[in-house]
């Protein structure tokens, strides 16, 4: 696992300052803290920041081939990397080191671009071609590792991390409204955009090539069915057989490693078939709440005590608020997640025992686990009811209910289910994935903010890939969009930035290609049926993991945040709120934010997400764009 940057330029292109390259790197430290390399080439800049999980002696990058005309920095692990290996062997190919990385090159020399399609991983990678004065950039399939870009005609710059990329001063920062609005919409910013203008995601199962300042992006991968078996039967017992597999894959480690274990059925899942592995007790590791609605630790003693895991536990306390805004610089781009919390805190668990750790990430989106699923499933019931009855009445009197300060409860479920349904349906499940409606925007965008969108909805990108998956059934529909969107730029932008703050690997078995590809395929009544979610995953593991993990519903990973905007966090959200700061930045009417901080202070209702959501991106402007310094945007070190 690294961090990874670069810089390439046309041949009748200025040349970068010589040390561009290694301020550049510099900011991606907290990624790689065991080693770092560089290529320095007549068009092309390559750094890497390592960390050592893969042959520790001779890993080191970047790598090149025999005859040094190709050069890669390489961020991610190869799982299936020793069989390639044999097959280029085979076919005369001469290794140097025993690392996943030089794989890559020699897979380019004997396969081309078509080489991706013979890899199984998560990856990130540059690779310099001198011979063609061509640089080649691709990002594994699901993009559980990151990967940005910033072109001007005249060179290209990439990185791990934003950061990376501002370090460059020649990098303009430009803000794009329409991602703006897209976090504070949907609480994330969906690939390719980011916050600023012209800086790029590489989106997901995509690679870039730039020659002579010519760019051409190609998609390689897109989430699809594929093959399953005829019957129920024969289906759970494949399930079962995918997921050892990724999991015997992704336990290819030079050093210990262990796993996350929230409880629910997808954690647990992962556990059991770590189990037994030969490799003694498998460590895992929790991260629990006072709050009883969202603390799932006796499930996870179970599993862990199932298994003989070698258990270890944190409570999180009120307290890690102070973390806030060292998490939200370690983001790069606001993200609005409440659990960047419990997820790095359990990351920052685990580093002090391994260096790699598997994840339950990426079930609920395979096999229908979100409430949103279940939510779009009770809409059709919901729009039996007469339209005056859902249209007027019953809205203005949920609205009169006070939230409650559990998790979730019938009171909060019944609130945000008919919130979401005033939506326009052909948004299905998103509908309860969305923060801001128009009106709200009208109310809080300043007016030369809102004039700017032009009428783009934060929407439309949910909107052109659920007609993208239009030939699906809708409940594969919905799994789509949430692998193109919420999946990649939510989830696992968390849990990398999180686990990366920390230099922790996160692996994610159960987001091998060849399980999405066979849960896409999968007859919707497999997965969710009358409010039943994740069918044939808890068939699977029916006399594996214990009935209770089994019959649990769906918590989430999450923290009482709207208890303590009115308790810990009620000084932050007051400074980076007040009416001076929303005036300064010019997005907002002070008033609407006053009149959101004032309803929930006082009980009369739940802003917690939209009141977050503003703070993070205050928080956001102070640190990476208020007085922008090279310097700063370098990680401070963190205690284990």
């Amino acid at each position: 696992m690294c961090g990874i940057c670069g810089i390439a330029w046309a041949q009748s292109a200025a040349p970068p300052p010589t040390l561009l390259i290694e301020e550049m790197n510099r900011t991606l430290q907290h990624r790689g803290p065991d080693d770092e390399g560089y290529y320095r080439g007549s068009q092309a800049h390559l750094g890497m920041r390592r960390l050592s999980i893969i042959d520790l002696e001779t890993g080191d990058q970047p790598l090149r081939n025999e005859d040094g005309a190709l050069w890669l920095v390489f961020n991610g692990e190869l799982y299936n990397y020793r069989q390639l290996r044999h097959q280029l062997q085979q076919a005369g190919h001469q290794f140097q080191t025993n690392s996943d990385s030089e794989v890559i090159l020699h897979a380019y020399e004997a396969w081309g671009v078509d080489c991706l399609q013979r890899f199984n991983g998560m990856f990130a990678f540059a690779l310099w071609d001198d011979r063609e004065r061509r640089l080649w950039l691709a990002r594994d399939r699901l993009g559980i590792k990151p990967l940005y870009y910033w072109s001007d005609g005249r060179s290209l710059v990439f990185g791990s991390e934003l950061k990376a990329i501002l370090a460059n001063p020649a990098v303009p920062t430009a803000l794009d409204m329409v991602a703006l609005d897209q976090f504070l919409t949907l609480e994330y910013i969906p690939a390719p955009r980011t916050l600023f203008e012209g800086i790029c995601k590489l989106p997901a199962g995509h690679w870039l090539s730039f020659e002579q300042g010519r760019l051409r992006l190609q998609s390689y991968w897109e989430p699809a069915p594929g093959p399953i078996p005829a019957g129920e039967n024969e289906q759970v017992e494949r399930l079962r057989e995918l997921i050892a597999s990724a999991v015997q894959m992704q336990l290819v480690s030079d050093v210990p490693l262990g796993a996350f274990l929230s409880g629910g059925i997808d954690s647990s899942t992962v556990v059991a078939f770590m189990n037994g592995q030969g490799k003694g007790p498998v460590p895992t590791f929790s991260i629990g709440f006072k709050e009883a609605t969202y603390n799932e630790l006796p499930y996870a003693e179970v599993v862990a005590q199932q298994f003989g895991a070698d258990h270890q536990v944190e409570i999180v306390q009120s307290d890690a608020v102070d973390l806030a805004a060292q998490l939200v610089r370690h983001m790069d781009e606001p993200l609005a997640d409440f659990s960047i919390f419990p997820t790095y805190l359990v990351s920052q668990l685990a580093r002090r025992s391994v260096k790699v750790a598997l994840s339950g990430d990426g079930g609920d989106e395979l096999f229908g686990g979100y409430d949103t699923y279940v939510a779009q499933q009770m809409s059709r019931y919901y729009r039996w009811l007469p339209e005056p009855l859902r249209r007027t009445y019953l809205p203005a009197l949920v609205a009169r209910a006070r939230p409650r300060p559990e998790k979730k409860g019938l009171v909060n479920k019944t609130k945000r289910f008919v919130e979401g349904e005033a939506l326009p349906g052909h948004l299905q499940h998103t509908r309860w994935m969305i923060f801001l409606n128009e009106d709200d925007r009208k109310h809080l965008y300043r007016p030369h903010l809102y004039r700017s969108l032009n009428g783009n909805a934060a929407t439309t990108v949910l909107e052109r890939y659920f007609q993208q998956a239009a030939h699906l059934d809708p409940l594969a529909q919905q799994q789509y969009v949430d692998i193109k969107t919420y999946l990649v730029d939510d989830i696992l932008t968390k849990v990398d930035r999180m686990s990366m703050a920390v230099s922790l690997e996160v692996r994610v078995p159960l987001l091998d290609h060849r399980i999405v590809e066979f849960a896409l395929a999968l007859p919707a009544s497999q997965k969710l049926q009358r409010g039943q979610t994740k069918l044939i995953l808890r068939r699977a593991m029916q006399g594996i993991l214990p009935d209770a993990v089994l019959q649990k519903p769906k918590e989430g990973f999450s923290i009482p945040l709207k208890q303590w905007l009115c308790g810990p966090l009620r000084p932050m959200m007051a400074d980076l709120l007040s009416a001076d700061s929303v005036r300064r930045r010019d997005y907002f009417v002070p008033q609407t934010v006053a009149q959101w901080m004032a309803e929930h202070l006082e009980g009369r209702a739940n802003h917690s997400h939209r009141l977050w959501a503003l703070m993070v991106l205050e928080l956001w402007h102070r640190q990476l764009l208020d007085g922008r310094k090279t310097h700063a945007l370098v990680e401070p070190a963190i205690e284990l």
